[in-house]
């Protein structure tokens, strides 16, 4: 999959599989089409994986685990070193697609959907050269072992970073990898196999389907040559992924839905606090798990942060995501535009304050999955808006009364995943982050690092990715009594 004389992509690949080492037609019939977020038009028609694809790819996965475990740890790490180079190399054509697929601004995508990717494989590679695989407790020698075939599932809105997080993770561990990527935006997937190929990654220790979640997906889940599941997605989808995984006791790794709150504190700088806010909240177009889409002031604060959020998000460009100057694109589908218009009307129907934006498409951009920046005030923190991920550029603003009550609304959700604290007293900020019920707090705008764990708690899932940590979840200790 080339870039094309008018800087789209080649479709050699997309009608196809990245199976063993090979792009290799698919069993089944269906295929599947994928949109230009920005018009709606058809960017691609893609294979759509069943059961006979999954056995493939699976049997493929199977066959290279022994020796792709057996590979000493650096020769691994060597291989994942070349995967970033050769991500690097097409930074500019990914970036492109992805902004196709997913709706992100040009200048998000190569900052961000490329660079993350890029960092967490590279990471990885440098980790694994001097992780301590074995070591003596007592009269044992405990040594880490991969899991084995690994199926990956991964959401649209992150298409490249969910899988390195995962892909990455698994083979530096030494398991093997079957990824299924979403329906929605697979075509930088189909690019890794690539990739991988172009770099001479070991035939089926990486194979690349594309298909649905009910089919493919499921398939997956309980396919018996799989050995353990890493998914990312809905809330929704993670509680189906479980029960599915429990008919065979696979481990299951889940990353799922987030409504996250950044808290002001009294003495924090409210411009600074909810400039970050809308930038964090409106980044990929909400479409980010860990979007800060609660703004929780003190009521003395509130016509303040209101002012200060609207006139921030008044200046944010929304257009074509390959326009440099863009800085806020369509979302990803059709669903997913019905969706957010859905939630701010609801907003309107409880009673929330709508201060900037609304479910109407926004002027001169009726074509494709646009949608205006929200902002609502005067939300109460049982409202949906306040307690339901809306994946979308809508921001609630929630007043406080006291600091025990801001941390009962922040926790007050049935979500962990990300949370953000303000205060001109960094220690009182790192404080008040412990009683915080997330897997990620940002202090003071502190940035989001693709080095430390990451995951959530409550129903936004369990296990841990990138890093070390994310390497982890893919190795099983052994003992070996001496």
């Amino acid at each position: 999959m080339t870039a094309g004389a008018d800087g789209g992509t080649d479709p050699k690949h997309q009608g196809q599989f990245f199976i063993g080492g090979e792009f290799t037609d698919p069993r089944s019939p269906g295929r599947l089409t994928v949109t230009e977020a920005a018009s709606g038009a058809t960017l691609a028609e893609v294979a759509d994986a069943e059961g006979e694809d999954v056995d493939q790819a699976v049997s493929a996965a199977r066959r290279a685990l022994p020796g792709w475990a057996a590979t000493p740890p650096v020769q691994r790490a060597d291989h994942l070193a070349m995967l970033a180079e050769g991500i690097k190399g097409r930074t500019e054509e990914l970036a492109r697609t992805i902004s196709q697929e997913v709706g992100t601004p040009i200048r998000q995508s190569r900052a961000v959907q490329l660079g993350n990717p890029i960092a967490i494989t590279a990471h990885i590679a440098e980790i694994l050269r001097d992780y301590p695989f074995e070591e003596e407790i007592g009269n044992c020698l405990v040594v880490r072992e991969p899991v084995g075939v690994v199926a990956a599932i991964t959401p649209w809105n992150y298409p490249l970073q969910q899988v390195m997080a995962k892909v990455a993770a698994a083979l530096a561990a030494g398991a093997t990898v079957v990824l299924k990527a979403s329906e929605v935006a697979p075509l930088t997937a189909l690019m890794l196999g690539e990739i991988a190929q172009a770099q001479g990654l070991p035939p089926g220790v990486m194979n690349v389907l594309v298909g649905r979640g009910a089919v493919a997906g499921e398939a997956l889940v309980t396919h018996h040559g799989v050995d353990q599941v890493s998914f990312t997605g809905s809330t929704k989808a993670g509680r189906r992924i479980s029960e599915l995984a429990a008919a065979t006791v696979k481990p299951v790794t889940l990353e799922l839905g987030g409504k996250s709150a950044s808290l002001v504190l009294e003495d924090a700088d409210i411009a600074t606090a909810a400039k970050f806010a809308v930038y964090n909240a409106f980044l990929n177009s909400g479409q980010t798990c860990t979007a800060l889409t609660r703004l929780l002031v003190p009521e003395r604060m509130a016509a303040a942060a209101v002012e200060v959020a609207v006139a921030t998000a008044r200046k944010l460009v929304l257009g074509d995501p390959l326009d440099e100057s863009t800085r806020l694109g369509p979302l990803a589908s059709q669903a997913q535009l019905d969706r957010v218009r859905s939630y701010i009307a609801r907003g309107v129907a409880e009673g929330a304050r709508l201060v900037l934006g609304g479910a109407e498409p926004p002027d001169g951009l009726e074509q494709g999955y646009f949608v205006q920046p929200t902002i609502f005030d005067q939300v109460l923190p049982e409202m949906v808006i306040a307690q339901e991920e809306i994946f979308g550029p809508v921001l609630s603003i929630i007043t406080y009364s006291d600091e025990d009550q801001a941390v009962e609304i922040a926790n007050g959700t049935p979500y962990g995943l990300a949370a953000a604290v303000w205060s001109a007293d960094r220690a009182r900020a790192i404080n008040f982050a412990r009683r915080l019920r997330a897997g990620t707090v940002e202090v003071n705008g502190g940035a989001f690092s693709t080095s430390a764990p990451f995951g959530g708690l409550k129903q936004s899932g369990h296990g841990r990715e990138f890093g070390r940590f994310g390497m982890e979840e893919f190795l099983m200790p052994k003992s070996l009594q001496l």
